[in-house]
């Protein structure tokens, strides 16, 4: 478990807000957060499963753990958990919230697909506008957005869920130069596979994938040092073995890589509107 320095509990503690901590990623930062001293809000739709986590974070840790049950599909629901949080000193914002499908896009119900948009891009927006402006007029913290391995280019099989990520990546690298002159760091964490609830629910099979641990232990220790982190080491061999492709050849690459992990699924025929 990580051991933050005072420096680092100054800027991004005392209160951590983290999205998506039921489960996977989320779940693994929110424990490693409260490991390293800071409390956390641990944020996500499974009451059940939060309630969970909290009593054995703080028996664990002897950290603060509140619970927000909030569906961040829905309109309002950012807005909802920003103002329930305005008792608390909050230094630092991960939004790991988000899910993805897999499969030819026509095939798929275009409403799961506009879910995805909102939860992914437009739940996330709103959710570092709102903590952006308080972290700003606090002079310090941190907010951590979830990119991913497919956001650096198309990939047929995921075509929304990878644009999705492409928008995480660009808004992050943007508003991570307008944020940095208020002390506030922004940080883009942009896994590959991971052994997650999110595979099940996007219906992929993974024969190479990272431990939500290893990824959350990379994410914190990039935190205020970097820009971008590729988390985890199978993430990084994907990085290192597409750093010198040109984007035609990672498009290729990654849908092949994407039609294994689909291939259980079958042909689906685009369905008539």
């Amino acid at each position: 478990m990580p051991v933050w320095s005072d420096d680092q509990k100054r800027r991004f503690g005392p209160w951590a807000v983290v999205t998506g901590a039921s489960d996977g990623i989320g779940r693994a930062i929110a424990t490693e957060l409260a490991h390293a001293g800071v409390n956390v809000v641990i944020v996500a739709r499974r009451r059940a499963a939060l309630e969970q986590l909290a009593g054995s974070l703080a028996a664990e840790t002897g950290a603060a753990v509140r619970v927000m049950a909030s569906d961040l599909s829905q309109p309002g629901a950012a807005a909802a958990l920003e103002s329930a949080t305005t008792d608390l000193d909050v230094g630092l914002l991960v939004a790991a919230a988000g899910f993805g499908t897999s499969g030819p896009m026509l095939g798929l119900p275009v409403e799961r697909e506009l879910e995805m948009i909102d939860v992914n891009c437009r739940a996330l927006t709103e959710l570092a506008a709102l903590y952006g402006r308080r972290l700003s007029a606090r002079g310090r913290g941190g907010i951590v957005l979830m990119s991913s391995l497919l956001a650096f280019q198309g990939v047929a099989g995921a075509a929304t869920y990878s644009a999705t990520k492409a928008f995480v990546q660009t808004f992050a690298e943007g508003l991570r130069g307008e944020l940095k002159p208020f002390g506030v760091e922004v940080l883009s964490a942009a896994p590959g596979p991971v052994r997650t609830g999110f595979a099940e629910r996007a219906d992929l099979r993974m024969s190479l994938a990272d431990t939500p641990g290893a990824v959350a232990r990379d994410i914190l220790a990039a935190l205020g040092r970097r820009g971008t982190v590729r988390p985890g080491p199978v993430s990084k061999l994907f990085a290192a073995a597409l750093a010198t492709a040109p984007r035609w050849l990672r498009v290729l690459i990654l849908s092949r890589v994407m039609a294994g992990m689909t291939g259980h699924q079958g042909a689906a025929a685009p369905k008539a509107a």
